[in-house]
Formats: structure tokens, sequence, C-alpha cells
């Protein structure tokens, strides 16, 4: 009887409709959806409306520039108070050839980002003059697995998201991009019920005026799994990461391991949704053992009511380093992920912190989103450094709260190609922040237009 069970559960997992279902469902939670492959502003000749490409299918083409106006007063990531008025721009442009000379297949992306107007000098994350986003072939064998199951071995430059975006991300906010050069193999799709993503790469170095090179000092190594064969009820999401660090006059020596678990969806039936994690990391940092843990949780309640309004909260937690002298570091790293989803204003990244964010989101209509979020950010070791804003107690007697944010932004679409966002941040320092030496406010405001061909 047992051995019954157990062939009818094999042939339940290996049969035609376990692969041909679409077991993918989306998280909820705010700012963790990632960029699809190819990105969004990307269409198929055939999908573009033009007469004469309707039997083109095997090209992929987009082109999209954003550019987005900043006042910033008395910016926390600069060390005066001052007020700046930045002018970003960012220019992307693709091309793709796929299934004609299947199983090759080539992707290439330009990313041109500029930043003009400032008080400040430009850095690697704010300006990146014309180079390759992307450039890699792809060995694709579309039912390698069976059943709609297929095998993606890549090589070349690449850009990408993982998870919640928060430990490798392709940053959608800021105006240069993340990217690796090296192998990246996938088994499945998002549509099959379990999917492996790994990868073995280097970073690369933006200089300001030279061409992007690769950086042979680091190395990204890591395998990211999906289980969705629940996915109604939840999505797993098993880690892990080892990032190596070559020591040089620069740069300490690390090899930091970081593994864990994701897992979203809802609550039955109810209106509720969850999307928790939990990653520990451990290895070496210079001479001195790691240590750390970060953990992310956020509830989200959806409302019937054509707006659409969700109401969630959200709590981030990353370990902070108790003492710099000892040979333990419990500063959680971050690898490559985005800020974005903690702090609006970029204050703030997954490393010695502890952040409450209560958020309201609704769509009145199909153009137009509206989201505004209040959020309370603390020290997760009041003897640890707050990294972007500069500041640090090594006493430990200022305190750990550092402060609160409010946040809004309304996003309305004109047409097809042009989408337009305002935004404004409003940050009250803490104790901390005024007793280590930043007793003003600051605010910040942006309006942000992208236009894409398709």
């Amino acid at each position: 009887m047992k051995k019954f069970a157990l062939a009818t559960s094999l042939f339940a997992l290996l049969s035609p409709e376990a692969f041909s279902q679409n077991y993918y469902v989306e998280s909820k939670s705010y700012g963790s959806r990632l960029e699809p492959e190819p990105p969004q502003y990307v269409r198929t000749l055939s999908e573009t409306k033009i007469e004469s490409l309707k039997k083109i299918d095997w090209i992929d083409v987009g082109l999209q520039y954003r550019v987005r106006f900043e006042d910033r007063d008395n910016d926390f990531t600069r060390s005066i108070d001052n007020v700046d008025t930045p002018i970003f721009s960012r220019t992307r442009a693709y091309f793709g050839v796929k299934k004609i000379l299947d199983p090759f297949r080539l992707t290439l992306e330009f990313q041109d980002s500029r930043k003009s107007h400032s008080r400040f000098a430009s850095s690697d994350s704010e300006t990146n003059k014309l180079e390759f986003l992307q450039s890699y072939g792809e060995l694709f064998f579309k039912d390698a697995l069976g059943y709609e199951r297929p095998i993606s071995i890549r090589y070349g430059r690449m850009s990408f998201g993982l998870l919640d975006k928060r430990l490798v991300d392709r940053n959608g906010w800021r105006n240069t991009t993340n990217n690796f050069q090296g192998f990246r193999a996938i088994f499945g799709q998002n549509k099959n019920d379990w999917q492996l993503d790994t990868f073995a790469l280097q970073t690369l170095n933006r200089p300001l005026e030279r061409m992007d090179h690769r950086n042979n000092d680091q190395w990204l190594y890591g395998a990211v799994g999906n289980w969705r064969r629940w996915s109604k009820v939840t999505t797993l999401q098993p880690f892990y990461f080892r990032f190596d660090q070559k020591k040089t006059a620069l740069q300490s020596k690390k090899e930091i391991h970081s593994t864990g678990l994701r897992s979203y969806g809802v609550f039955g039936d109810s209106n509720f949704d969850y999307d928790f994690s939990g990653t520990v990391q451990f290895g070496r940092n210079n001479n001195q053992k790691q240590r750390a843990f970060g953990s992310v949780a956020e509830i989200g309640y959806n409302f019937k009511h054509s707006w659409k309004p969700r109401l969630s909260e959200n709590y981030v937690y990353g370990s902070g380093d108790k003492n710099p002298n000892d040979n333990k570091d419990q500063r959680f790293d971050r690898l490559f992920g985005a800020s974005n989803p903690i702090t609006k204003n970029d204050y703030f990244q997954w490393e010695n912190i502890n952040a409450v964010k209560t958020r309201i989101e609704f769509e009145p209509n199909q153009k137009l989103r509206v989201d505004s979020g209040y959020s309370f950010y603390w020290l997760a070791s009041s003897t640890d450094r707050w990294n972007k804003g500069n500041l640090r107690d090594n006493t430990g007697s200022s305190g750990n709260f550092l402060g609160q944010e409010f946040d809004s932004r309304i996003r309305y679409k004109f047409n097809p190609n042009l989408d337009s966002a305002i935004g404004y941040v409003h940050f009250k320092p803490g104790e901390f922040t005024r007793k280590v030496g930043r007793n003003n406010a600051s605010d910040f405001l942006y309006l942000e237009l992208t236009w894409s061909l398709f």
C-alpha cells in the first residue's frame, strides 16, 4: 500500500499536467516585483501592431527613456545641510534573437545613465555613459526536462533580480544598474511547479571615465530554488549565495555565505497575503568571523473595492556589529540588493537596521495609482554605523532611534507609451541622529517621466 502511494505521488509529480499547468503566483508585497526577462519595455516584433512585422516572432526589441527631476533639501547622504536639484536621465535599448536559431539565442541591452544640474560630483551609482548592460549568448533547450520544462545556459554580461530584490536586484529606481559577467543556468521556467536558478558571476566596475570592466577580485556564486506546487497557499524559495572578495589596497578580504528561505502567498480564502524571509550569514570578513542575520516580514490586507486598496505592515531587520574590536562581525551584508523597498529616500539599507513600515496602496482607475507609507527606523546595534548617513557612536550612548519617514507617490499613465510619477518624502531625525550631529529634517520631491517605444 505504501509503495502504491509513493508511485502515485511520483506519477503526479511527473505527469504532463504538472508541467503544463501554470503554478506561478506573484507576491503582493510592496516593492518586491522582479523585472521580467526580457524587461517590461521589450516587445516581440510580432506584438508591435506593425502589419509588416506580424510574422516576425523571433526578434525582441525595446527602447526606453526615463528622466527624473529631484529637489533634495538637507540630503542626509551628504555631509552638509544643503539644497540640491539634480536631473537624472537613463536610456535603455534592447535587442534579442530567439527561436529561429534555437538552441542558440542572443541578448544585447545598452544603457546610458547621466546626471546634470547638481552641486555634487557624480558617482558610479548615478552616471555610467553608454555601456552594454547585457550581452550574453544562450543555449535554450525548450523541452530538455520534458513537458515544457526548459534548460537555459547563459554566458556573458547579465543584469537580473532574484527573490524579493533585497540581495540581488536590477535597480529599477537607481540611475545606474548592477550587472555581472559569467555563467547562469536555469532549470525550468516560472510556470513550472519547481525551478532552479544557479550562477557563477564576477561583478563589474563602473569607472566614470573608462569602459566598464570585469572585477577579477569579486565572485558571486549561488542557487535559488522555487517550489510552487502549493502556490495557491505558499511559494517556497530556498537559497544560497557565496560572495568571495580578494584583499586589495581598496577592499578587505571576504568570504560570506548567505543562506535562507523565503515564503509568500495568501492565507487561505481570506483577503490577507504574506511575504516572509530569513537569511543567515557566516564566513569571514577580513580577520573577523561573519555571524549575521536578516529577516523581512510583510502582511497585507486587500479590501474588496473597485479601487483595489491594500493595507500592509512591513518589518525589516538586519543585524549590526556589537563590538568592532572582537573577532566577530555581526553586521548583515546586503550583497547587491535594493534599498528602495526599505526607504524612499535611499537613507537606509539592509544592514544594522530595525524598520517598521505601514503602507496604503490603491488604484482609482486603470491609469492612476497611489501609494503612501509611514516608517520608523532604529539601529539594530547602537554601537554600529548608520552607513548611508555616515554617522556612528562607538560608545552607544546616543541611543538607537534614527527617525521617521513619510512618503507618498502618485503614478499616472498618460498613454501606453508614457508613464509619470510624482513623489514626496519627509524625514524627521530621531534621538540618535540629533545627538550625533544632524538636527534638521529633510525633504525630497521628485517628478519622473518614462517613455517607451512600445
